[in-house]
């Protein structure tokens, strides 16, 4: 389930950012433009970080299974 909330999350960001930005240029509000894209930013970083861990837990995954296939193979 926090892979779904994670992506929500950095959706939600990745959204509000682009709408502060635009709403910074059509406004001539160089503040608000850069904090939509500084948002904007957080939510593709939310994105590489939520990779990272599912990348993380499916490596531990495949180690414990493989060594837990080791040590099936040693019993025998």
């Amino acid at each position: 389930m926090a892979k779904v909330d994670d992506k929500v999350d950095s959706t939600k960001d990745k959204v509000s950012g682009k709408a502060k930005e635009a709403e910074g240029k059509a406004t001539n509000d160089k503040p608000r433009e850069v904090e939509g894209k500084a948002q904007n930013m957080l939510g593709k970083a939310k994105d590489k970080i939520s990779e990272a861990k599912e990348n993380i837990k499916d490596a531990a995954d495949d180690w414990q299974k493989e060594h837990s296939d080791n040590k099936d193979e040693k019993k025998e």
